[in-house]
């Protein structure tokens, strides 16, 4: 795989980089090639979306890390970004004992982030971590969700509501826990689930959500919504869904994760993100992972595929 996306002007070209916490908090200079080759490669990019666990302490030598990366980005490429359990708790170190996400937000403030292209709307006034964005490429309009760690019934309800008032924009889901690496969604008797963080204890309209409640309250629900990203989970770190939804359309849900823990990795991932093209003459979704840190496509057949007949109405 060549060092760059490929110029396909019809074509929609997302950059996804999951779980940048091993970098944030050992190799700062991975993820900085990660945003420099983004930065690069500007052009042929519509948008870029991380999964969540930015750092692995919360604590602020590792938010700077990652605002100093991300920085890179303001005014070339549009992005949005995910709060994962490591990104939030009582402390640092404490990871998601309760929903604190002060440090997440001091580094990325609401009055800074909604000035960039593409920000739609906040479900909390001042709160980053339940957001919405869109863009437009061709015909094709895009509405981007990115949700929090375990979202609540009450953000749940907010995201229902975003989706049905834009019928005609194709909706993505980002958020940091939703796929298992079974190819299956994250449910009971999965590892990593929500519900076994301290904010699982939450009830009413606080109450947690895993990918397979998520899929039940909110994805399944729109035919609008027809693609998922996440991260968070180890072993392969991989998995590849496509479901149909209550409307009879193909839903396309996708699970990558390089981080240290998932089996195979090296330097806390590697450098490995993920390049998600789709080209709607020829109805292809292709998705490709690459790393610019050590200038290679990842070896696994699970890493690098098409998908053809993709089916957005």
């Amino acid at each position: 795989m060549a060092s760059s996306c490929g110029v396909n002007r019809r074509a929609v070209t997302w950059v996804l980089l999951p779980d940048t916490q091993g970098y944030a908090e050992k190799h700062p200079e991975i993820l900085h090639s990660q945003i420099e080759w983004i930065a690069e490669h500007a052009a042929e990019i519509d948008f870029v979306m991380q999964q969540g666990d930015l750092t692995d302490d919360n604590n602020e030598e590792q938010w700077a890390v990652v605002r100093s990366a991300f920085s890179k980005l303001d005014g070339k490429v549009p992005y949005l970004l995910a709060v994962g359990n490591h990104d939030m708790g009582s402390r640092p170190g404490i990871f998601a004992d309760i929903r604190n996400t002060e440090m997440f937000n001091k580094t990325f403030p609401a009055e800074t982030m909604s000035q960039l292209p593409g920000f739609g709307g906040l479900f909390e006034e001042g709160k980053m971590e339940n957001a919405w964005y869109q863009f437009r490429k061709g015909k094709q309009e895009w509405l981007l969700l990115t949700l929090e760690f375990g979202p609540r019934e009450s953000v749940l309800r907010w995201a229902n509501e975003i989706v049905a008032q834009n019928p005609h924009k194709t909706v993505i889901l980002n958020t940091h826990s939703y796929m298992y690496s079974d190819s299956t969604r994250q449910g009971v008797n999965d590892s990593w689930r929500p519900q076994d963080y301290g904010i699982g204890k939450d009830s009413l309209d606080d109450r947690v959500n895993d990918g397979e409640q998520t899929w039940t309250k909110l994805v399944k629900m729109h035919p609008n919504i027809r693609f998922v990203f996440s991260g968070h989970v180890l072993n392969s770190g991989v998995g590849t869904l496509i479901s149909i939804n209550d409307y009879g359309f193909p839903v396309y849900q996708f699970l990558a994760n390089y981080q240290g823990g998932v089996k195979g990795s090296v330097n806390e991932g590697n450098g490995y993100l993920r390049i998600v093209t789709y080209d709607p003459r020829d109805n292809l979704l292709s998705v490709k992972t690459y790393s610019p840190w050590i200038d290679a496509a990842h070896p696994g057949e699970d890493h690098n595929f098409t998908i053809r007949h993709v089916k957005l109405r």
